[in-house]
């Protein structure tokens, strides 16, 4: 189980590493400052650009905002980038959902410069939702071997329902006919482990939540992201900011439990 443990926190850490912001970034179209704004105006309606960058001397040094262009040259009405509103191209996805649950779009930085930028639109582009569907993936990964390692062999049924472990019995007999190598603990779904964190009073203390309200919505929500990404539903609708929320919170959840001690057998939960 040792070895899961670890293989499961480097799975996670290679997502952070491979799938990065230049992955789903977008080319800042950018002018000169000398340029009409009047003009530059009429070509973001034209193409749907809420902004466009600024060159000074051939370099990109800040921004214009559509609403914002009305006479003059658009150099007259650049604003600066805000140290919070720039990331580096090399940063892991996680930091777009941080950064955009206020913002509606952050610049990225390519090899120095600003050259870059991604929206809130970008976080449903195919990199994304593969990691998020990695991300709850390995949640359920994890909870399984916890819920393993806490109650060796079946003893984990007590604390499930008879609707619930019956359905995990259905799954396990099919699976047998069908010659596949697994054991009941196999066929458990995100909610069959989430009963049993809710109902294990150390195991809800080990997710750090302020109530089993909180918890139990966590997984929900974590089962309904996972359910509209793998029917290749829209990820943004209704969702925002709960997802970058979701995002932020999961994160969070697997960097804690990765790291969780073996637990001993429980003789009183339930």
């Amino acid at each position: 189980m040792k070895q899961l443990k670890s293989s499961l926190g480097d799975l996670r850490r290679l997502f952070v590493r491979t799938i990065t912001l230049r992955d789903i970034a977008e080319p800042l179209i950018s002018f000169d400052a000398s340029q009409s704004a009047s003009e530059i105006r009429s070509f973001m309606q034209h193409h749907e650009y809420d902004v466009v960058g600024v060159r000074e001397n051939g370099v990109v040094t800040g921004f214009v905002s559509r609403g914002e262009l009305t006479t003059g040259l658009i150099g007259e009405h650049r604003r600066a980038f805000a140290t919070d509103m720039v990331l580096p191209d090399s940063e892991p996805l996680l930091a777009a959902f941080t950064a955009l649950r206020e913002k509606r779009h952050v610049f990225i930085t390519v090899l120095g410069p600003v050259g870059g930028i991604v929206t809130r639109g970008d976080l449903q582009k195919a990199p994304v939702r593969l990691w998020l569907f990695g991300l709850v993936s390995l949640l359920e990964m994890q909870l399984l071997r916890v819920v393993r390692e806490r109650y060796p062999g079946e003893a984990w049924s007590s604390l499930l329902t008879g609707e619930r472990l019956e359905g995990a019995r259905r799954v396990f007999a099919e699976r047998r006919r069908r010659n596949e190598e697994n054991d009941l603990s196999d066929c458990l779904q995100l909610g069959d482990k989430a009963a049993i964190f809710l109902k294990d009073p150390e195991l809800f203390a080990l997710s750090a939540f302020p109530s089993k309200q909180a918890l139990d919505s966590f997984f929900k929500e974590a089962g309904a992201l996972r359910n509209a990404l793998a029917h290749a539903n829209d990820i943004l609708s209704g969702r925002w900011p709960a997802l970058a929320d979701l995002v932020i919170t999961l994160e969070t959840f697997l960097e804690r439990i990765e790291g969780v001690a073996v637990f001993p057998p429980s003789e009183t939960a339930g």
